[in-house]
C-alpha cells in the first residue's frame, strides 16, 4: 500500500501522456497541417530520445535514490507535455516529443528496479503486475476522457479540443511528481513506516532471495556483454511494437472502420484495455502460483498473433477490428508482468539497474517502429496492415527465444 499504488499511478500517467497523440492526432493534424508523416515522425523521436537516455538513467536512479529520480522525471514530461498544447509548427512538435523523450527515459527500468529492492522473486510478477497495469488502465480510462475532453472543452477559452487534452492530462503528472518525495522511501533502512524487526526480517527474506539466483554479474559491462540481455531485448521489441501499433493506431483504424467521433472511438478503445486489464492480473498471478514463467509468455504471445491475424483478415468492420484487436491486446499484455521478471533473475547490483534500461531501451525501438515506420509504410499502401504483420512475425521470433531459455533459471 506505500509503494504499490503510487508507482501504478505513475505509469498511469506516464502512458496516458505518450498515447493521447493518438487522439489528439484526429483534430490536431488538420489545425496545424500536419500530414501522416509529420505524425508518425514526431511520434517515433518521443522514442529516440528515450532509448538513448535510458540507461544513464536508470544509472543515475541507482545513486541518487529512486524518490528523487522518478519524481524528476514526472514533474519535466508533466511540463513538457502540457506544453503541447501551444504547438503551432512541426518544428516546435519534433522538439517537444523529443525532450518528453529525454524527461521520461528510465521511468519504467527505474520501477523495476526499485521493485527488486524490496520484493523477492517469488513475488513479482503479481507486484510488477500491479505496475504494469498502469498501461492498459491508461487506455481505458484515457480513451474515453480523452474523448470526452475533447468534446466537451472544444472551443473554451478559445483553445481546441486538442489543447486542452495536453493540458489537463499533463497536470496529474506533476502533481504525483511533487508527492513522491515525501511518499517513497529510497531504501528498507529509511523507511520510516516499517520497523527494525521488519525490515530486518524483510532484508534476510531479500538476501536469501539473491543468494539463489543464478546472477552472471554486477559490474554494468556484464549487462552489455550478456547475449540473453540482448535476447530479451529483441522480445521486449517485438512485444512494444505490437502495443504501440494498437495504442497508436487503433484510433484510427476505427474511424476508418465507420466510427465516428472522438467520444465513440474513445469507449471502443477502451474495449481491448479492460479485457488487457484482466488478463494481464491472472496471467501474474498464476504465473507466481505456478513458478513457471516460460509458458506464461509463449501462450499469451499466441493469442496476440491470432489476434494481429484475425485483424488484417476483417472485413473492416467495427464490430470484428474491436474483437480482433481484444484478441491482441489481451496477449501482449499478460506477458507484461511474467517478462519483467526475467532481467531480475541472472542481473543484481549496477548490472541490473544497466540490463533492465538496456532491454527496455531496444525494447521501445518498437514505439519508433509503430509510429514513425507505419505512418511511413501506411502513407505508401493506404493501410495500417504492414505493421500488424511485422508485430505478428516478431512475436513468433519471440516465441522461440523464450521457449529456448533454460526452465531451471527463470521458473522461479
Amino acid at each position: 500500500m506505500r509503494i504499490v499504488p503510487l508507482i501504478f499511478l505513475g505509469y498511469l500517467f506516464a502512458y496516458l501522456d505518450r498515447i493521447n497523440l493518438g487522439l489528439a492526432k484526429l483534430k490536431m493534424l488538420d489545425a496545424l497541417g500536419f500530414n501522416e508523416l509529420v505524425y508518425g515522425l514526431g511520434g517515433g523521436l518521443f522514442f529516440v530520445a528515450y532509448i538513448v537516455f535510458e540507461v544513464p538513467s536508470n544509472i543515475i536512479l541507482q545513486k541518487v535514490g529512486a524518490r528523487w529520480w522518478l519524481a524528476r522525471i514526472m514533474i519535466t514530461w508533466g511540463i513538457l507535455s502540457g506544453l503541447t498544447a501551444f504547438v503551432t509548427d512541426v518544428w516546435q512538435f519534433y522538439l517537444l516529443r523529443f525532450l518528453l523523450g529525454v524527461a521520461e527515459a528510465g521511468f519504467v527500468p527505474g520501477v523495476l528496479l526499485y521493485l527488486t529492492q524490496w520484493y523477492p522473486s517469488r513475488r513479482r510478477a503479481r507486484i510488477i503486475g500491479f505496475f504494469l497495469i498502469g498501461l492498459p488502465a491508461a487506455s481505458l480510462l484515457g480513451g474515453p476522457l480523452s474523448g470526452w475532453i475533447m468534446s466537451w472543452f472544444d472551443g473554451a477559452n478559445s483553445w481546441m479540443g486538442w489543447q486542452w487534452l495536453f493540458l489537463l492530462e499533463a497536470a496529474p503528472a506533476i502533481l504525483l511528481g511533487l508527492l513522491l518525495p515525501l511518499a517513497l522511501s529510497s531504501s528498507i533502512r529509511t523507511a520510516g513506516w516499517l520497523s527494525a524487526a521488519e525490515k530486518e526480517q524483510l532484508e534476510t527474506v531479500l538476501e536469501a532471495d539473491r543468494d539463489e539466483l543464478p546472477a552472471q554479474g554486477h559490474d554494468i559491462g556484464a549487462a552489455f556483454r550478456s547475449g540473453r540481455v540482448w535476447r530479451l531485448g529483441l522480445v521486449a521489441f517485438s512485444f512494444l511494437t505490437a502495443t504501440y501499433t494498437i495504442s497508436f493506431w487503433l484510433p484510427t483504424i476505427l474511424q476508418e472502420a465507420g466510427a465516428s467521433g472522438p467520444n465513440v472511438i474513445g469507449w471502443l478503445t477502451a474495449i481491448p484495455s479492460a479485457c488487457g486489464i484482466v488478463a494481464l492480473l491472472m496471467n501474474g498471478f498464476l504465473s507466481d502460483r505456478a513458478r513457471e514463467r516460460r509458458w506464461h509468455i509463449i501462450v499469451p504471445f499466441a493469442l496476440a498473433i491470432a489476434g494481429l491475424a484475425a485483424a488484417i483478415a476483417t472485413d473492416g468492420s467495427v464490430l470484428f477490428v474491436t474483437l480482433a484487436i481484444t484478441l491482441a491486446n489481451i496477449g501482449i499484455v499478460a506477458s507484461y508482468p511474467v517478462f519483467w521478471c526475467l532481467p531480475g533473475v541472472f542481473l543484481q547490483g549496477a548490472a541490473a539497474a544497466a540490463g533492465m534500461a538496456l532491454i527496455s531501451s531496444i525494447g521501445n525501438l518498437g514505439g519508433f517502429v509503430a509510429t514513425y515506420a507505419l505512418a511511413w509504410t501506411k502513407d505508401l499502401t493506404g493501410t495500417a496492415a504492414s505493421g500488424f504483420i511485422a508485430a505478428i512475425v516478431l512475436l513468433a521470433i519471440s516465441i522461440v527465444i523464450i521457449h529456448r531459455l533454460p526452465a531451471g533459471e527463470v521458473n522461479r
